[in-house]
């Protein structure tokens, strides 16, 4: 499986583009009903899925300081909120002409609504644009979804096991309380952990910073927050000495188990279950890849982005993918409308390769200073 994954990514680089698309299409391939299914292999690809959105979000977490990531979103509250509104209704009005159940309805809604931080993580690094301009609001964005996702997943959750309001709301209570404290600590204790953490040793570093993450991911998964909510906030919390020499390590795991990620994507697929409602998920993903595009347009100019900049900041925002297969997974496991498996895995397949070949219409690029972090071009 790896060394044919390295023979498409060989094949998308010769031709320019980013490898996301194939291996996706790989694990369509060799996921249930496709040519030679992955049977064997299951275990290893859920995991190694697993790490790698952790991977993904802790090095996009190592651009960005505390103070930045707060400012951020102080700054770009009214762009989070339009984004909601306008991504969560497509799936919602989709789901109530289908005429499924208010919660399914709400379940579409969060599909539609949240954008690939994994697939955008990695789009942005193919294409040498971390450092761009419009990319601090696309982050931002992106860090106001997922905050969002950890009000929004247990709120899903309580409506699907019909807990009542009580327990919905202490499931809410506690996921808010959860992301309050890793932030908090990453604003204040931030330099301190770099300062404990950092070493000249690799394996030291490559052991503590890893070992950090993926503890500080797994207890956020076990309070209902995103896991890569907490391994981005892990990334933030580590600056200076640290993060540069982390980053360094730490790119080709990140390549190696994002690779294993995206395939995980397909093999959720029966590919026979698509063709009867991709008309539908069609239809919603251009809408809703039009109102992502307006999102980043708005929220860019409003940050003082130039035209390209805007531009790029929209077809940046448009793949769907992790949290979108999660929302739906908590619905199908739950015994909601047959139909909204596959058309969640068909909606998400769609956006999850239109989006990085889409964010490629514009081919403004970033460069690294010689201290190896990111410049920032103009407009």
């Amino acid at each position: 499986m790896l060394l044919g994954l390295g023979i498409l990514a060989r094949l998308a680089n010769r031709f320019g583009l980013s490898p996301i698309p194939l291996y996706l299409i790989a694990g369509l391939a060799f996921g249930q009903g496709g040519i030679l299914p992955l049977v064997h292999t299951e275990e290893f690809i859920s995991v190694a899925a697993e790490i790698g959105v952790i991977l993904l979000l802790l090095l996009l977490g190592f651009e960005y300081t505390a103070e930045e990531l707060v400012g951020n979103l102080k700054t770009s509250a009214h762009a989070g909120i339009a984004d909601f509104v306008l991504n969560f209704l497509p799936g919602f009005i989709t789901g109530l002409l289908l005429g499924w159940s208010t919660t399914t309805c709400i379940v579409l809604g969060g599909v539609t609504y949240v954008s690939s931080s994994g697939v955008i993580a990695k789009t942005l690094g193919d294409l040498g644009r971390l450092g761009n301009r419009e990319t601090p609001t696309v982050l931002a964005i992106l860090v106001f979804e997922d905050l969002a996702m950890a009000l929004f997943l247990p709120v899903v959750t309580g409506l699907l096991i019909g807990g009542g309001a009580g327990k919905t709301a202490l499931l809410v209570a506690v996921a808010v309380a959860a992301v309050s404290v890793i932030l908090a600590g990453a604003v204040y204790f931030g330099r301190r952990l770099s300062s404990w953490i950092n070493s000249p040793n690799e394996e030291v570093l490559l052991l503590l910073v890893l070992g950090l993450a993926l503890l500080v991911a797994g207890i956020a998964a076990e309070l209902n927050v995103s896991a890569g909510v907490g391994a981005f906030l892990v990334g933030i919390a580590l600056s200076g000495q640290v993060a540069h020499g982390a980053r360094q390590i730490f790119t080709p795991l990140r390549d190696l188990f994002a690779a294993v990620f995206f395939v995980f994507f397909g093999l959720q697929t029966n590919p026979g279950e698509i063709p009867p409602v991709l008309g539908v998920a069609l239809a919603l993903a251009v809408v809703s890849a039009i109102t992502k595009i307006a999102v980043g347009w708005w929220a860019a100019k409003k940050a003082g982005i130039g035209p390209r900049g805007r531009k790029r900041a929209g077809l940046a925002l448009v793949p769907r993918g992790e949290f979108s297969i999660v929302i739906a997974g908590l619905a199908v496991s739950a015994g909601q409308e047959a139909d909204l498996a596959p058309l969640a895995a068909s909606y998400v397949m769609i956006l999850a390769i239109a989006g990085p070949l889409l964010a490629r219409l514009d081919g403004g690029k970033g460069a690294r200073r010689p201290d190896g972090n990111l410049a920032v071009p103009g407009g």
